[in-house]
């Protein structure tokens, strides 16, 4: 055998292993794809239970999931709407999709999201009544390395802190990604987000003093992760304030949603 027979025969080998991994990775990714959805919705899910406060681990996420009810708000509008199905619309996809969101100007963009969808999936936990006990939405905005998404929750009148958690970030371990941290997301539990009407919720540089003016507004920042606890601070700011959810809440706290 020459050893141009040898060289082809050895490209050949090379090229069909290569076209058979290529149809084993596609087939995997395929057949794995609804087990890998199925994670990250019940992953979701958690997290949204979790800033609430409600997650019990003793009960299956799914059977405490099901006491929520999920809704659609028209952020342009401050009201719940029907226009779109909650189990199918993806915030990040809308932001993107020039008919589904608008663009924000650098003076409206404090958590640095360029655009904002018009409508957000959010959450409520309701007593027997049908009064609304906690109040889960969903927050974004860019920290040091990138955007933190998260949710935060709000006791039922809709003013006070019932919690917070971010399902997903790329701050710096043991600096910025001490967001994941259960002490410093307990801080933020009974903390106050407005006054008269006035959003003045922030995490602040360094340690709050309880016994100063303002500290039922303020959160401790991050030790050493100055840009994070800004973003953190900017993000919670711009999705509680009149560019997000604070028309929304404002009208549920009247009964107008």
């Amino acid at each position: 055998m020459s050893s141009n027979d040898g060289i082809k025969k050895t490209l050949f080998v090379a090229f069909a292993l290569c076209i058979v991994c290529s149809v084993i990775v596609s087939t995997a990714a395929v057949v794995l794809k609804p087990a890998q959805e199925a994670n990250q919705a019940l992953d979701r899910k958690r997290n949204i239970l979790a800033a609430a406060g409600m997650l019990d681990d003793s009960m299956s996420v799914e059977e405490q999931f099901a006491q929520m009810t999920t809704r659609v708000v028209d952020l342009r509008t401050g009201k719940f709407t029907d226009e779109v199905d909650p189990s199918s619309y993806n915030e990040r996809k809308a932001a993107k999709d020039a008919s589904l969101s608008e663009a924000l100007s650098s003076e409206e963009d404090i958590a640095k999201i360029f655009r904002r969808e018009h409508f957000a999936v959010v959450y409520l936990a309701e007593d027997a009544q049908g009064g609304v006990e906690k109040i889960i939405l969903p927050i974004r905005g860019y920290g040091l390395w990138g955007t933190l998404f998260g949710y935060i929750a709000l006791e039922g009148d809709a003013s006070t802190v019932a919690g917070i958690g971010f399902y997903e970030h790329k701050e710096t371990p043991g600096l910025g990604g001490e967001v994941d941290n259960p002490r410093w997301k307990a801080l933020w539990s009974g903390k106050q987000v407005y006054e008269d009407g006035e959003l003045e919720l922030e995490v602040v540089k360094g340690t709050v003093d309880p016994s100063a003016t303002g500290a039922q507004y303020q959160v401790d920042g991050l030790a050493g992760a100055t840009l994070t606890t800004r973003g953190v601070s900017n993000l919670v700011q711009y999705w509680l304030g009149e560019g997000g959810f604070e028309p929304f809440l404002n009208n549920l706290k009247s009964g107008e949603a």
